[in-house]
């Protein structure tokens, strides 16, 4: 069996954590999707959505510090449903780092594009060529050492989160000398209600997306059992912690009773800079932006390859589990995930805009996310009944029970076109997955 590299630590987990939530290009982009869901009380939504991931969460604690393999969810839930239902996880969180990556990398040109025109320089449909461009750079940092490319992707999303949070503290500043803070944002909105905050919590969980691509290096970490456990705790706190103030102060950065520019805004940070900061700021802002989608796009690429690699030395692809015999690395499933990314880029992206691809693919990866983490609470709370314990036991049916309900209101009501085709998407990815099942049965004959 092919056997990764083990020459990480916790540090380098923490990194590709964050690398893949990217919370800086989150927060730039997925506070306008909860407003609309939640209307004012976006920042509840993600709080909300803070607290249902510290519970998926913990069920992926529960079985990192007793599988060490890089299968994530895969390995999780194959260990207690099998290894038919652990690939079907799998293939889900596949799904999830190839759109993830690929949305990323249409950003990282948006954003440049924006901070360029700042200053009246226009580049057109030169985003395209700049996303392509990241793709090819995050690739190579994938395929040669994920020590160094973890470091550097925390370093940057941290200092990414500085810019943000400097940011934050002025409009802060300036509304509370000017009318007072409120605490609305942490009620549902009257007009909306409850539904609004179930559905704000699809957007939250697209948020955290990838917290737990930390389990991926579990084959490359030194002392798994403890590091991975801490690269997600760790993680899912900063991330939750950073995603509530940054949904707070655009919402009263923009005002309360005009959450309808903020929900139309396609660059709400960038519009507050220039509110309550400079010209220089916005542009800062714009760069660091596109620094977490760098960062997002060697997180995502690093995190699917990994996943590819367990799925081809389960049985998919005996090609796609080939180490590089210089980095350690899973080379090939690299360049596979990366050529995937790259398809969806070039075929989709120029015609809908990088800010709608992303709107697109983001939610199409987040619903198969949903799909993979209710599978990782629900064998959370199998494996513990077997064993006896009832404090996992509880865990794992409250995380499968607060998984369920932002998959339901993702799907009904029925979300306006072209997001009530997102689910049947999946359902066709899942229904793919399956028929590899089919076709290649030895994928199914051993335990992850």
């Amino acid at each position: 069996m092919a056997k990764l590299k083990r020459n990480l630590g916790a540090i380098e987990a923490v990194g590709l954590s964050l690398s893949v939530m990217a919370p800086t290009m989150g927060m730039a982009l997925n506070v306008t999707l909860a407003a609309g869901a939640a209307g004012i009380a976006a920042p509840l939504g993600f709080a909300v959505g803070t607290v249902v991931v510290v519970v998926v969460g913990l069920s992926f604690v529960f079985f990192a510090s007793r599988i060490t393999s890089s299968g994530s969810a895969y390995a999780y839930i194959g260990e207690t449903f099998g290894p038919r239902a652990g690939f079907i996880a799998g293939w889900c969180m596949l799904l999830l780092y190839i759109a993830g990556g690929s949305g990323s990398a249409a950003l990282f040109g948006n954003f440049l594009r924006a901070a360029l025109a700042d200053h009246g320089v226009e580049i057109g449909g030169w985003w395209l060529a700049l996303g392509v461009a990241v793709l090819g750079l995050a690739t190579v940092f994938a395929w040669r050492d994920m020590s160094v490319a973890t470091r550097l992707m925390l370093i940057l999303e941290l200092c990414s989160i500085a810019v943000i949070v400097y940011l934050g503290v002025r409009i802060l500043a300036a509304v509370s000398g000017a009318e007072g803070l409120s605490a609305a944002p942490f009620r549902p909105d009257p007009a909306i209600g409850w539904w609004g905050i179930g559905y704000a919590v699809v957007f939250a969980v697209l948020s955290f997306a990838g917290f737990e691509a930390a389990t991926t290096l579990a084959e490359e970490t030194e002392a798994p059992g403890r590091a991975i456990p801490i690269a997600l705790v760790g993680s899912v706190l900063l991330a939750g912690a950073f995603f509530v103030f940054a949904s707070y102060i655009q919402v009263v950065g923009f005002g309360l009773g005009n959450v309808k520019a903020l929900v139309a805004s396609e660059a709400p940070l960038n519009t507050l800079a220039l509110k309550f900061g400079t010209l220089r700021m916005a542009t800062a802002l714009d760069i660091a932006t596109s620094v977490s989608a760098l960062s997002c796009v060697i997180g995502t690429l690093s995190a699917g390859a990994r996943m590819l690699f367990v799925l081809g030395r389960a049985g998919l692809s005996a090609r796609a589990a080939t180490v590089h015999p210089v980095y350690g690395t899973p080379a090939v499933a690299v360049g596979i995930v990366s050529v995937l990314m790259l398809a969806g880029l070039i075929a989709w992206a120029p015609f809908i805009g990088p800010a709608d691809y992303y709107d697109s693919v983001g939610t199409i990866g987040v619903l198969a996310l949903i799909v993979a983490y209710l599978g990782v609470t629900a064998a959370a709370a199998v494996h513990a009944l077997r064993s006896g314990s009832r404090l996992w036991l509880v865990i794992g049916g409250v995380g499968t029970v607060a998984m369920a309900w932002p998959l339901y209101n993702a799907v009904y009501p029925v979300p306006a076109f072209p997001g009530n085709l997102w689910p049947y998407v999946v359902l066709g990815w899942i229904g793919l997955g399956a028929a590899l099942l089919v076709a290649r049965p030895a994928i199914g004959r051993s335990k992850p």
